[in-house]
């Protein structure tokens, strides 16, 4: 229990953003199925899958942006409220209706308002923790939507055949209980700290410039948007390309080991997120991207090498896990002390549209590979990808060094 020391002392607000996080991804039992409602349910070749999600990720270009200039204008508690209310209208209705074309778009534009409404989740959660803060507020949060997340998909999987309709119905459910709890439980959203207990980096700048030009104008930050489109690109093959194989694998019964693979992505996220920061609190926060990425590629590297073997499903998930924890608790504080707080929406926004877009456009390749190459085709290119990662943050980790030199004091 000791490790759970690592979460005392945050603002309440935050325990109430981890609780909302925990209820909404209770539900989140469609998109770790899209990829087989598609291809199963609606007969969709893997290019064909592909491309659904590259109109989706068009769709979601101006809907990043938005979200971004929102967030950095207005209060983000509030634009959380609204856009999770038009999302749980959306599910419902695709619970109440029948699967057919018509359904799958209205399911899309419900997840485009989940994408308006995460620029403003980083953001508040930034907000509500002080620099010092930070790394264990983000680790909270991702331990939340974990949290939610251990039984979804096996329950979706279980659902997948023949009722699958009740998985949209229980989405739009969870998502609107933590939309109420949000809603008369958050109230005070100013800033967790004063300005002289930030750093020199992340103090806000005269409005003026664009993100894009702070984007571009600084050699640090255009290597982690790199860096983030890559690992964007090789992360959407365990939604796309693994539950391909795990179906084409186990005609009968893919969908339900696909679920459990997923569960147990949660389930190892759950168990060792804690642990984790707690561990790597001394390591600075590329140090933990570069052994995030190493476990990728090792993960990757299992399940395309034992395509076949279903003990190797889960040895490899739970290497690629790891390496997801080590990711997702660094890459956020990252960036926040090293940009302009009154910025961070945008950028984040852009940095968002930029991986969605290229990573969707990769599928499609990968799409075009699998069904004319094979599998191990399509592997291949992922595990370059991760290889490139690994590359990119060593780059990174020299110039941060040199730029930001009072983050290594």
């Amino acid at each position: 229990m000791k490790l759970f020391d690592t979460y005392k002392g945050l603002r309440k607000e935050m325990y109430v953003l981890f609780f909302g996080r925990i209820m909404t991804n209770l539900g989140s039992m469609i998109f770790p199925m899209l990829t087989m409602i598609l291809s199963e349910k609606m007969g969709m070749s893997a290019s064909k899958v592909a491309d659904y999600f590259l109109i989706l990720s068009i769709v979601q270009i101006p809907a990043n942006l938005i979200g971004g200039k929102l967030t950095d204008r207005f209060n983000k508690r509030n634009i959380i409220i609204i856009c999770d209310a038009i999302s749980v209208l959306g599910y419902i209705w695709c619970g109440l209706t029948k699967l057919n074309t018509a359904s799958i778009i209205v399911f899309g534009i419900a997840s485009v308002f989940q994408t308006i409404e995460w620029p403003a989740y980083d953001a508040l959660a930034a907000d509500l923790s002080t620099p010092k803060e930070r790394e264990r507020a983000f680790s909270l949060m991702y331990f939340g939507a974990n949290l939610g997340l251990i039984m979804a998909p096996s329950i979706g999987g279980i659902l997948f055949n023949n009722y699958l309709w009740l998985a949209f119905l229980i989405n739009g459910a969870a998502i609107a209980s933590s939309t109420i709890l949000i809603y008369f439980k958050i109230k005070n959203v100013d800033k967790s700290y004063d300005e002289e207990d930030i750093n020199e980096y992340e103090s806000e700048e005269k409005e003026g410039a664009s993100a894009v030009s702070l984007i571009t104008g600084n050699r640090v930050v255009l290597l982690y948007a790199l860096y983030t489109v890559l690992w964007s690109i090789a992360y959407y093959q365990y939604n796309y390309l693994m539950p391909l194989d795990v179906v084409k694998s186990f005609p009968e019964t893919g969908s339900v080991i696909y679920g459990s693979i997923t569960s147990t992505n949660c389930i190892t996220v759950v168990l060792f997120t804690t642990f984790m920061t707690a561990k790597l609190i001394r390591y600075h926060e590329i140090d933990k991207m570069i052994i995030g990425g190493a476990l990728m590629l090792t993960g990757y590297a299992i399940f395309a090498l034992f395509i076949s073997s279903i003990p190797a499903f889960y040895i490899s998930i739970f290497i690629f896990t790891i390496g997801e924890i080590a990711t997702t608790i660094s890459s956020g504080p990252f960036l926040s002390k090293r940009i302009a707080s009154n910025y961070r929406g945008r950028i984040t926004s852009i940095t968002n549209v930029c991986s969605s877009l290229i990573s969707n456009v990769f599928a499609k390749i990968i799409g075009v590979v699998y069904d004319g190459y094979g599998s191990i085709s399509a592997w291949g290119i992922t595990l370059i990808v991760c290889a490139l990662i690994i590359v990119v943050l060593f780059i990174m980790r020299v110039f941060d060094r040199k730029q930001y030199v009072e983050l290594y004091k």
